[in-house]
């Protein structure tokens, strides 16, 4: 059966009728069967409320993963909220707040801003996050200038229970999705080999061609090698840089003065590239294949940490009703994409290693546990995204920005020109607002066909 019945046609059927509204989360009643005193909630960038909206994130109107800001009176999609907003408005608990806001990183960028815990609020979830391990994307311990957190789900947790006296009071909505981070860190090892071989052949490249009409060309292949590792190793360098370093050093060789003029080095420049780009795409094939059995059976681990954690440090823990999502799909999303098909073929086989044994781990059905299925959901979107009221899946809606592609301070005025308000993502993994709300409704349908609601 399509997903698409599921997640719209049987929500208005089964979630509304049950509470006894319509869409909008503050018109008609909202009695559910269950009346949950709160939200908290685990995970990552797809849950985070706005753990890292301080200093220059918070200036440049960030600090969710998604479009962030109201910007309603633009368009009505444009609301700035994650799934778990969605969540907590539709059955009228109080909106979440990160528990834990702070940055880590370059001070001179505002990028160091002091940790802080706050009492009252309960979304522990940490963009870069992973399951067990804290390094994840975004950290400081990866060289990124961000400085996120990046607290991992086993550690959110234990925070949650020293809050509260070592238990849960059964009244919560509990929410735990995670382990994407696990799946993108692996891809980032694939792609820093990748970069690491590419960025060697495209040195060799360049001086070996800058060098090539020297009157001396060993001499002068030793000077540009110097020029460009000297030059990689200043702070602040870009590819620009490292270019002009070589041509320089290059021209000041013994009869190579012409190499200066950009008809005789550019050329030069785009061989280097595609040499570099050939040499990165055959290296991180390389690895991948060497290791992929090694990746999935990471991935697949976290998945089992992660459904023991739910089983001892949650449900054992008094947790009564807990929805824990599995991965979506992963290698459907365009950071996924853009990759060779062995290396798409990589990521799908992590995830459903991830997938498969955190629902392994959880077991035979709990009536306080609730198993949602988002990957499934998630491929179906990609592959029919009209029913859904999606106009694009494969594109993000928002533009590059200071940050690179990430989403953490994209808004309505920085996302790309024309309507991407029903694009699905937002940025190469992260989902829009309209996505979010499409998720929480799916939740929302389990919740009802679970009895919750």
């Amino acid at each position: 059966m399509r997903q698409t019945k599921l997640a719209l046609a049987l929500l208005t059927a089964a979630v509304l009728a049950a509470c006894g509204g319509g869409t909008s989360p503050k018109g008609g009643d909202q009695t559910t069967k269950v009346t949950f005193s709160n939200q908290v909630s685990f995970g990552d960038s797809l849950s985070d409320v706005g753990t890292y909206a301080v200093g220059a994130v918070k200036t440049a109107g960030g600090g969710k993963f998604t479009i962030n800001g109201d910007s309603t009176s633009r368009n009505p999609e444009f609301t700035g909220k994650v799934w778990v907003e969605f969540m907590a408005a539709q059955l009228n608990l109080p909106a979440p707040c990160a528990a834990q806001t702070g940055l880590e990183g370059d001070p001179a960028r505002g990028f160091s801003v002091p940790i802080t815990n706050h009492a009252n609020c309960f979304n522990y979830a940490q963009g870069g996050s992973r399951v067990t391990n804290p390094i994840g994307p975004g950290n400081k311990a990866t060289g990124s200038p961000i400085g996120e957190m990046t607290l991992p789900l086993v550690s959110q947790v234990a925070n949650h229970l020293s809050k509260t006296g070592g238990k849960f009071s059964g009244t919560e909505l509990v929410t735990v999705l995670s382990g994407g981070n696990d799946v993108l860190m692996q891809m980032a090892a694939i792609a820093d080999a990748g970069t690491a071989a590419g960025a060697q052949a495209f040195a060799t490249s360049l001086t070996l061609q800058l060098a090539a009409g020297a009157t001396n060309p060993q001499t002068a292949a030793q000077a540009i090698g110097l020029a460009i590792a000297t030059e990689n190793a200043r702070p602040g360098k870009t590819d620009q840089s490292v270019v002009a370093a070589a041509v320089t050093a290059a021209a000041s060789q013994p009869g190579n003065q012409a190499v200066a003029a950009p008809a005789v080095h550019l050329p030069m420049v785009a061989k280097a590239q595609a040499d570099g780009t050939a040499a990165g795409t055959r290296a991180a094939g390389e690895f991948a294949a060497a290791n992929a059995t090694r990746l999935v059976t990471e991935v697949g681990l976290a998945g089992a940490q992660m459904a023991a954690l739910v089983k001892t440090q949650i449900v054992d823990k008094g947790a009564k009703y807990v929805v824990v999502a599995n991965l979506p799909d992963v290698a459907s999303t365009p950071a996924a994409k853009s990759r060779p098909a062995e290396i798409q073929q990589l990521v799908a086989a992590m995830v459903n290693a991830f997938n498969t044994q955190l629902k392994a781990g959880l077991g035979a059905d709990d009536p306080r546990v609730l198993y949602s299925d988002l990957y499934t959901v998630s491929n179906d979107q990609v592959k029919n995204p009209a029913p859904y009221g999606l106009t694009n899946t494969a594109v993000p809606a928002c533009a590059p920005n200071a940050l690179g592609t990430t989403s953490l301070i994209c808004t309505a005025n920085t996302a790309s020109a024309g309507d991407v308000s029903h694009y699905m993502f937002a940025d190469t993994v992260h989902p829009t607002p309209f996505e979010n709300n499409l998720v929480a409704r799916y939740v929302l349908k389990d919740m009802a066909i679970k009895g919750w609601l």
